[in-house]
């Protein structure tokens, strides 16, 4: 597996999302963490260093799976995982809260969790519009002096924040949506990154499914399923997205690659300082996602697929994008 570059900190171009082993989607059964942690040590055996958890996934349940699987392999792994979705100042799970002090208590559970002594990547979840972020930025800081958390990153933070925040202490990463069918970044964020020297970590690489080409109508999403009413999963959207699909699965199937291995591609195609945390509990998903390591695609091919419209609806419901700074 080759290496992507997050500030200063070296990363497998293709990691691993942990968020699904909490059961954020339901496709795919039930939960069973023990095959949660066999794509775990089948994705280090394939030569992924970068695991991506956070606290609110659960919550607290992905970080203990991550913390199982990786006992004794800490020297072979980047674990990132995310503060400011729980308040442990008396609000609990989903209530954003990155102030210093629910900063400092985040970290120790998270730590206890993952059974390290410091964590490689430690991002803000999302943006607190009722701390300031150079109070966050600076809690995070003193984290890193006192030797807990080695890089500092961000997730959907605009770069207004993320200048703001970089000038109280290097932002290693940010973590934000990319695809081929959400592009916001392309016109201000990923340019600010380079400018910055900061590393970009694309969540849901594939469309939350959607990409992969395993989902062709509503019925293929269960009714518990949150992607059953998010915009692009719904009504004329979901036709026009469908078409999309269409596209990846054609270039795809000229190279002999899967459409996610596709996307994927495309993807690592955009620099070397991009890495994906496409997420599974699945061991065989995990093999087709980290072989997209090895899928070169044509500068013909890139282009097509670069000229394809993104997603047709709002990437998530009001109440989410609302949570996302602007």
């Amino acid at each position: 597996m080759r290496s992507a570059h997050l500030g200063d900190l070296d990363v497998s171009r293709v990691g691993l999302g942990a968020m699904t082993m909490a059961g954020t989607y339901t496709t795919g059964g039930a939960l069973d963490d023990d095959e949660s942690i066999r794509t775990i040590h089948r994705a280090l055996d394939l030569g992924v260093t970068h695991i991506d958890t956070a606290e609110i996934y659960g919550p607290y349940l992905s970080e203990q799976i991550v913390g199982k699987a990786t006992r004794g392999r800490r020297d072979h792994v980047r674990i990132a995982t995310e503060f400011g979705l729980v308040s442990h100042n008396g609000g609990g799970p989903g209530v954003i809260d990155s102030s210093p002090s629910n900063v400092k208590i985040a970290v120790e559970g998270s730590l206890r969790r993952l059974g390290r002594d410091y964590i490689d990547l430690y991002y803000q979840h999302r943006v607190d519009p009722n701390t300031p972020i150079e109070d966050t930025a600076g809690a995070v800081a003193d984290l890193i002096t006192e030797g807990k958390v080695l890089h500092f990153g961000l997730s959907e933070a605009s770069a207004h924040t993320i200048r703001r925040a970089h000038a109280v202490h290097p932002v290693s990463a940010l973590q934000t949506e990319y695809s081929l069918w959400t592009r916001d970044v392309e016109a201000h964020i990923l340019p600010l990154l380079r400018e910055l020297g900061i590393g970009f970590v694309p969540y849901s690489p594939l469309g939350h499914g959607l990409l992969t080409g395993q989902i062709r109508s509503a019925a293929d999403i269960p009714e518990d399923d949150w992607r059953k009413t998010n915009p692009r999963f719904v009504g004329e959207n979901f036709t026009r997205n469908l078409r999309l699909v269409d596209e990846v699965r054609a270039i795809g199937a000229e190279i002999g690659s899967t459409p996610a291995q596709t996307a994927l591609a495309w993807i690592l195609a955009q620099g070397e300082d991009i890495a994906p945390i496409p997420g599974t509990r699945r061991v065989g998903r995990v093999e087709e996602n980290t072989a997209a390591d090895t899928v070169e695609l044509t500068a013909q091919q890139i282009e097509r697929l670069t000229a394809l419209d993104p997603a047709a609806g709002e990437r998530h419901d009001e109440a989410n994008m609302a949570s996302i700074d602007k």
